[in-house]
């Protein structure tokens, strides 16, 4: 080959080399790779303080195991079943919860109170014949904003193949004492601290008959005013072990709705023609989850799922979306359906039903730290901005946003962008002590979020922007 031909086609394969490390591969583009001055820097997620680093530290396996053990011992605890007799069915169940928060309260100096607020429900889907549901909701008062509330659930009621079927045993392990167990654990840790929001640890009653208890308590909130600005559901988080021989220890997925069942036509309309299908407050939640909830104090990965549950299931977060509040609910990564609302029995050497063998108490303790980091973060922060709009009065290559100011953001306001395709928050700008701001990027590039900052470093879940 003739040496100026060599020579070119070496500065070809060079030129091509440099290329193809410059310009990124189609569909990975980042915000740097298209806007390398974009305004801001990387969004750092929030990290445990030590308040909360020794909180995590004392979920305990050992007495979650004990608390799932217990409810498993009163036989079944199903909403159908006796609730007079002091040793089996939901009865009794209801009233060792209740017993047991209230030793947790004992603790709180008059901060936590404990209630079991019940209503007869008439005869429904599910439902044969008039039944008490009775909730048991450990209430931790806020020291500044009492009003403000975030919710950790699990129900403790259970069933077996047949939903009706109030008399045999019905252990409800996994179904769902461990959830149950991470309200409970969670609220003997918290008692003897000092969020600023309140905290409200729940066990609710009738999930398997048709979510009534949950139903019950999210509309008794909205109705007394109360400002819900997160639920989360755990339902099911016993076990990362599936039917299927798959096994995801450090893994938990997070179910958060998209477009709110609340929302009007015309509202729906608007949030899609501005493409916020992917930013509904159930969203700007579990993107907050996911970011204070993974690190080493929980050693787990949080995979939010885009839909409001599992196909053919529902939980009690479904009640609180209904009421225009944020929730989310935890599952484990992979279910085992032989020990779900099945017949405690053995067929071809196989056993079925809900047993506590089939539990992972290290793991439940996991699940219940991702939920501690999630909740103390939320109550120790300022609130999720209110009334966040964007102007799009005029054509323009800036953005204004505006927002209402709230005195307890007493650290100031960032606004967080992201590019429209990413499914987390990429990028920080600070602008302080305001309650507008212009910044140097195109809204019709990006996604924009608002979040209150507090003094102690605490940051709010972000609020998407409406045009104003």
């Amino acid at each position: 080959m003739p040496r100026v031909l060599h020579v070119l086609l070496a500065s070809l394969v060079l030129t091509h080399q440099i290329f193809a490390q410059t310009i990124p591969p189609p569909g990975r583009c980042t915000p740097a790779d298209i806007w390398p001055q974009g305004p801001g820097h990387a969004l750092v997620p929030q990290r445990p303080d030590a308040e909360l680093t020794k909180m995590l530290s004392q979920i305990s396996p050992e007495r979650i195991q004990a608390t799932i053990a217990k409810l498993v011992s009163f036989g079944t605890r199903s909403t159908l079943s006796n609730q007079t007799d002091p040793v089996r069915g939901i009865g009794a169940a209801r009233d060792w919860i209740a017993a047991e928060m209230r030793t947790y309260a004992a603790a709180s100096n008059g901060r936590m109170t404990v209630d079991v607020p019940s209503y007869v429900q008439q005869p429904a889907n599910r439902i044969p014949n008039a039944t008490v549901i009775s909730n048991v909701v450990a209430t931790l008062r806020g020291t500044t904003e009492p009003n403000r509330a975030y919710v950790v659930s699990g129900h403790y009621d259970s069933r077996v193949s047949d939903v009706q079927n109030a008399v045999d045993d019905a252990p409800g392990a996994d179904d769902d004492a461990s959830g149950v167990a991470v309200a409970m654990e969670l609220a003997r840790i918290f008692a003897t601290h000092k969020p600023a929001a309140t905290i409200m640890f729940v066990a609710v009653a009738g999930e398997e008959q048709g979510l009534y208890g949950s139903d019950f308590m999210a509309k008794s909130l909205k109705a007394a005013g109360v400002d819900v600005q997160g639920m989360l559901n755990n339902d099911i988080v016993g076990s990362p072990t599936g039917d299927d021989g798959s096994h995801s220890p450090l893994d938990i997925r997070m179910f958060a709705q998209g477009i709110p069942p609340t929302e009007t036509s015309a509202q729906i309309n608007s949030r899609v023609s501005i493409g916020g299908e992917n930013d509904a407050p159930a969203r700007q939640l579990g993107r907050f989850v996911a970011e204070v909830s993974q690190n080493p104090l929980t050693s787990m990965n949080v995979h939010m799922m885009y839909r409001p549950d599992r196909y053919l299931r529902g939980g009690d977060h479904m009640s609180f979306l209904k009421q225009g509040f944020p929730a989310v609910r935890f599952t484990e990564p992979h279910e085992d359906f032989k020990h779900q609302h099945q017949d405690v029995r053995v067929e071809n050497g196989v056993q079925f039903g809900d047993l506590i063998e089939f539990v992972d108490f290290d793991y439940v303790a996991r699940v219940a730290r991702v939920n501690g980091a999630a909740l103390w973060s939320l109550a120790q922060a300022p609130g999720t901005p209110k009334n966040v709009t964007i102007d799009t009065s005029v054509l323009t290559n800036n953005s204004t946003l505006k927002w209402v100011a709230d005195s307890a953001a007493d650290g100031g306001y960032e606004i967080l962008w992201r590019a429209t395709d990413e499914p987390f928050w990429s990028h920080v700008i600070p602008v302080g002590q305001v309650n507008m701001a212009t910044v140097q990027l195109i809204k019709d590039n990006v996604e924009f979020g608002v979040r209150a900052v507090g003094k102690n470093g605490f940051k709010s879940p972000a609020a998407f922007p409406f045009p104003g």
